[in-house]
């Protein structure tokens, strides 16, 4: 019997069982680290180095190598650099991503190669809905969800008319519909304006128009340096404490130090949504922003956050089937259970694989130290699901 065994060993026909064939867990990990957008990346590539240390760099007994790519802030790059993880690097799982239009053109060189996808950031309708897979997961939310949140802000109090301005790209359009979803006023003004390497930073001429609109409200979607320019200017065209500003993904610790630093005050006390912030109270967030603010001398934004749970995410899959990497549907089962200690405690997935979560509306504060955050006031959405669950087939 040892004979025959010895001989369908050397013939090749045995072999090592999946759990013994796998080295190590490999994770490609996309951002933007480049262009001025890079500051979101670094935010991203601090909170996934953190995760790292925490889990002593292991998943299911194997030890872990996290590839970093950057995608320029570029669809074209970040579909290359997928390719390169993919096909070069031979990744388990592909992660990251700030940006829907770039996320938007790289997952099918994900997906299709049978890798799972993990969308840190990005949450483009189409992959909430028809492009749903079920190999793809999200640790942030559907874009649309933020922004339907602070619509209900607005009604709660008593906004009639609003004007409505955000970069025109995929993101850019969910949360404009996001916020017409829920708002019962009136949007007398829309700009959707330019976007991506050359994004528009000069925004003198929309606040002259929300200006004359007579709107009771502006509605603004910026993230990284488009915001900072954006409240700088908004504070220099008189309309601080005249027109008040709701925001989503514009005012966050990515932007305050900057905003702190030029005295801009005018920004405490402003109001905005979201699922997370640094003073939630769950272990795993108490836990993370410690150790972020411990290494890094900061406060982390919501990208890190996103980021520091696609770790355990993963980390919760892997160690589900005992580092079997060819268990795929053990690993996507695991994933689907959201079984995992999660910086927003628990929540579920929908069938479309995003969260179902709650959003919060946050309001800009001072902490004991006299540094600007911002701070969790009222539950808006209760374990919410996002709107394109619906065309979703799974």
């Amino acid at each position: 019997m040892l004979r025959k065994m010895t001989l369908l060993v050397a013939a090749g026909i045995l072999s090592a069982t999946p759990a013994q064939a796998a080295e190590k867990v490999k994770i490609g990990f996309v951002t933007t680290i480049t262009t001025p957008a890079g500051v979101i990346g670094k935010d991203m590539v601090d909170a996934v180095n953190l995760a790292m240390e925490d889990i002593d760099g292991k998943m299911g007994g194997l030890p872990v190598d996290l590839i970093i790519e950057d995608d320029g802030f570029k669809p074209a790059i970040g579909k290359q650099k997928t390719d390169k993880l993919v096909k070069q690097n031979k990744v388990d799982f592909v992660a990251g991503f700030i940006w829907s239009h770039v996320l938007l053109a790289s997952q099918k060189s994900a997906l299709g190669a049978g890798k799972f996808l993990i969308s840190s950031n990005a949450g483009p309708s189409q992959l909430a809905g028809k492009l749903c897979h079920e190999n793809f997961f999200s640790t942030s939310w559907q874009n649309d969800q933020t922004p339907m949140a602070m619509g209900e802000v607005l009604n709660q109090k008593g906004v009639k008319s609003l004007y409505v301005m955000a970069p025109n790209y995929a993101a850019g359009k969910n949360m404009v519909s996001g916020v017409e979803r829920t708002f019962k006023g009136n949007i007398v003004g829309k700009d959707m304006t330019k976007w991506g390497k050359d994004a528009q930073l000069d925004f003198s001429a929309e606040l002259a128009k929300a200006k004359a609109s007579g709107a009771e409200g502006i509605f603004v979607f910026y993230p990284g340096k488009a915001g900072g320019a954006f409240i700088k200017q908004y504070a220099q065209a008189g309309l601080q404490g005249k027109i008040p500003l709701y925001s989503v993904f514009t005012v966050d610790s990515i932007a305050l130090p900057k905003l702190q630093g030029a005295k801009m005050d005018g920004v405490l006390g402003s109001v905005m949504t979201q699922f997370w912030a640094p003073d939630l109270d769950t272990p795993q967030n108490k836990k993370f922003v410690a150790g972020f603010k411990k290494k890094y001398g900061r406060y982390p934004s919501f990208y890190a956050a996103q980021s520091y749970d696609t770790i355990f995410l993963i980390k919760s899959a892997v160690e589900a089937v005992g580092g079997d990497l060819s268990n795929m549907d053990g690993m996507r089962a695991a994933m689907k259970k959201a079984d995992f200690p999660s910086v927003r405690g628990k929540f579920s997935y929908g069938n479309n694989h995003m969260p179902i979560q709650n959003f919060y509306s946050r309001e800009v504060v001072i902490d004991k130290d006299g540094v600007w955050t911002t701070s969790v006031r009222d539950i808006v959405l209760k374990n919410h699901q996002d709107t394109y669950a619906k065309d979703c087939k799974m």
